[in-house]
């Protein structure tokens, strides 16, 4: 008689194994976030008097929050650079139909599977036919995002108006974010996604920089552009999902651009772009959850209207900085001095 880990083609000892490592996991896990993570925040609660730093659901809002800013602008960073900045809309509203097609799922057959797992799988399917659909189908690729984007929108529109509107309830949380529903295993997704999106762009990230910046010369080089494009897009569907459940599926593209738009304006390089988008992810994450809060509004609205705060501090900063007196006297100084100089030359080309 076949079983599951038959049929699987695992034996049983493996999947002990895996069983086994995966409670492993989640214990270290579950010591970083209540005996780690959790003591520190509540040992600054006390310190700075602040109430809320020792709830339980804000110290997993704030660590979940914090990930988002670093996943976010990591990948976002190539998508900008590619040119590519759209696909995170795109792949949010999939994932909404993502969502959709796991709680239509629940409702029709009695069961309980997690939207977020359906989520998952539409948003990589979805991420691999956009590239198909750029790759073959000699569609330009903001025709391609729009007509998937759109399609994929009308899909989630159509699952919930199926059931007379009954999960209608069971997706605000996804569309539109909430502090109160992220939960522990939503906060060790994030985690994990952050190791995981770290540790892979981080191994890939030379060739994913070839591929960003000149494909032909990639491909002269010998790198598969078609595997690292792939990769990019199935990373930005795990950073979309993994973000939903607190920025919400509308807002979440955000926080592949909005810190990246940030870092542009004052990165010297590559690298300290991806550094400093990371930077103003954070300043915005934690000002926007701490308002949230405080004013009892969404989450995701919240973080993003910080993100595009700080992008029009800095902007304003750049250019003040541009513009300032002793700026002006030295750009003033330097001209003068090569006026002079060519009046020398002029003059003493005069006498002789």
């Amino acid at each position: 008689m076949l079983d599951w880990y038959t049929l699987l083609g695992v034996d049983g000892t493996s999947a002990v194994a895996t069983i086994q490592l995966l409670d492993l996991l989640y214990g270290v896990f579950e010591w970083f976030l209540e005996d780690a993570y959790g003591t520190m925040m509540d040992r600054l609660a006390e310190i700075l008097g602040v109430r809320m730093l020792g709830y339980p659901y804000m110290q997993r809002a704030y660590l979940a929050a914090v990930c988002i800013a670093i996943i976010g602008p990591i990948v976002g960073t190539f998508l900008v650079h590619r040119e590519m900045a759209m696909i995170g809309d795109t792949l949010s509203h999939t994932a909404f139909a993502g969502v959709a097609v796991g709680l239509f799922i629940n409702a029709t057959f009695s069961l309980s599977l997690s939207p977020l797992l359906t989520a998952f799988v539409v948003a990589v399917i979805t991420a691999l036919l956009v590239e198909l659909l750029i790759e073959y189908a000699d569609t330009y690729s903001d025709t391609s995002l729009a007509i998937v984007l759109t399609g994929g929108f009308a899909i989630g529109s159509i699952l919930i108006t199926a059931t007379d509107g009954g999960i209608a309830v069971g997706i605000d949380a996804y569309l539109f974010g909430s502090l109160a529903t992220v939960l522990k295993a939503d906060t060790g997704l994030l985690v994990f996604m952050s190791l995981l999106v770290g540790g892979v762009v981080s191994l890939a990230y030379r060739p994913l920089v070839y591929v960003t910046f000149d494909a032909t010369a990639a491909r002269a080089a010998r790198i598969r552009v078609r595997r690292y494009k792939r990769l990019m897009v199935v990373l930005t569907a795990f950073v979309v999902v993994s973000a939903m459940q607190i920025m919400g599926v509308i807002l979440v593209v955000a926080m592949l651009v909005v810190p990246v738009a940030t870092a542009a304006l004052v990165a010297q390089s590559f690298k300290q772009s991806i550094a400093l988008a990371i930077l103003a992810g954070e300043f915005a994450v934690i000002i926007g959850v701490t308002v949230s809060y405080a004013y009892d509004i969404a989450a995701g609205g919240s973080i993003v209207i910080s993100a595009i705060g700080v992008y029009a501090t800095v902007l304003g900063l750049e250019k003040l900085a541009r513009e300032t007196p002793i700026s002006t006297v030295m750009k003033w100084g330097r001209n003068h001095e090569k006026r002079g100089e060519d009046g020398s030359k002029a003059g003493s080309g005069e006498e002789d």
